[in-house]
């Protein structure tokens, strides 16, 4: 048996395709955010008086879509920058950036506030509001000014209601010779969730309402090219495999637009290819990751029962493509050649290509099979067909067994691998 120090020390000095994989975590802020810049520009006109008339007013943004579409870190890198160009100018500009889903009462918020300025407020024995006055005064003494971002904000709304909200975004009504030192930003996944607040506080808010579409293919493509080349070790990864996860994320390719799950996938895949001592992150990896990070695989596995053989030899068949090509994508009539292949070595009639498509139709109707149709790259247009759900040697391995129940009396014949 190999002692404890040896083991740890032989992980330790295992190479690993990954750079800098703190690149891929989600807390992380990269320098460039493709495909927001539209949006840092909305940002910038809207707080731009910050830095060129700091205290004339308090102003207000809301963000809003859905989960990974980049409101989170479009929202920080804003602040980062903004901090740095307004302390080149002299002015202490100060980024918070609270989450309340963890915050989501008045009092830990703004003693949330409070602890990131750095304000010696102290927290026992003071309500919510004195603090923040107290916190308003140190401001004032300091000439400090704030951006704040509540983010997650529909959860301060429902636990804390409308009296907190108001008191937070409207204190500069009960102080108006006062400088406005404190602006905000809210991050909501919809609007609606801000109905709960009276008319007059939600239409303050509302001002300015910068949206977050879900991302394309394409977009995903950019955001995942952009992030590995920071992450992994050059010649690791190739844009057929970002391409592969970009594309099975993409809102315009039937997933939802998630750049965070996307970097997700990415990031497994990776921890995959090191598990394996791979020098390469495969199409493989990402299935493997897939099968993590997708409820989908589940529910696959237990439609698998219900397939007829044909449909098991055209799956089998798929698989055996994929895996031999390693390609992300393989063309219909290549696998109709494989399938026939596979029949004769199972005693079967290989089905028309017309029965042969609907099998893949309903694969694909039940989430087993991806396809589309050929673009560049592809002589004339064809299916092809891929398998987002993996790893693919695992699917195989219970497709052979249904095989082997399906066959029944010929429990003779040996499944050809």
């Amino acid at each position: 048996m190999e002692p404890a120090r040896r083991l740890i020390e032989s992980v330790f000095n295992k190479p690993s395709v990954f750079r800098n994989k703190e690149a891929l975590y989600p807390e992380y802020v990269p320098s460039v955010l493709p495909h927001r810049e539209h949006q840092i520009r909305q940002l910038a006109e809207i707080f731009r008086f910050l830095i060129t008339n700091p205290g004339s007013i308090s102003q207000r943004a809301v963000l809003v879509g859905g989960v990974g579409t980049g409101k989170t870190v479009t929202a920080r890198a804003f602040g980062r920058e903004l901090r740095s160009l307004a302390r080149s100018r002299g002015v202490d500009l100060r980024y918070i950036h609270i989450n309340c889903h963890r915050d989501r009462t008045l009092f830990e918020v703004v003693t949330e506030i409070a602890r990131q300025i750095g304000a010696p407020v102290p927290s026992r024995g003071l309500s919510a509001q004195e603090i923040f006055i107290a916190l308003m005064n140190y401001m004032d003494r300091e000439n400090i000014y704030a951006l704040i971002t509540l983010d997650e904000f529909d959860y301060l709304v429902n636990v804390a209601g409308n009296d907190a909200i108001y008191f937070l975004v409207r204190i500069y009504d009960e102080y108006p010779d006062a400088v406005k030192r404190i602006s905000y930003i809210f991050i909501t996944r919809d609007v609606s969730a801000l109905r709960r607040l009276d008319p007059a506080t939600e239409s303050y808010i509302l001002k300015h309402v910068i949206r977050f579409e879900p991302y394309t293919s394409e977009e995903l493509f950019d955001i995942l090219k952009t992030r590995s080349q920071e992450a992994f070790h050059e010649g690791t990864i190739s844009d057929d495999v970002i391409k592969y996860i970009a594309d099975y994320e993409g809102i315009d390719k039937g997933g939802y637009g998630n750049a965070r799950a996307a970097l997700e996938v990415l990031l497994l895949a990776g921890e995959a290819a090191d598990h394996d001592g791979s020098s390469r992150v495969t199409i493989d990896h990402v299935r493997k990751a897939l099968s993590i990070v997708s409820p989908d695989v589940v529910i696959v596995n237990d439609m698998l029962v219900y397939l007829h053989l044909h449909e098991l030899l055209l799956l089998k068949s798929i698989i055996r493509l994929l895996r031999r090509t390693g390609a992300a994508f393989v063309k219909i009539g290549d696998v109709e050649r494989e399938y026939a292949q596979l029949c004769e070595e199972f005693g079967e009639r290989p089905r028309r290509h017309t029965q042969v498509y609907e099998y893949v139709v309903n694969l694909r109707k039940m989430g087993i099979l991806q396809t589309r149709v050929s673009g560049k790259g592809f002589r004339g247009r064809s299916t092809l067909i891929s398998i987002g759900i993996g790893p693919l040697e695992a699917l195989e391995k219970r497709i052979d067994e249904l095989l082997k129940s399906v066959v029944g009396g010929r429990s003779h014949h040996e499944i050809p691998r």
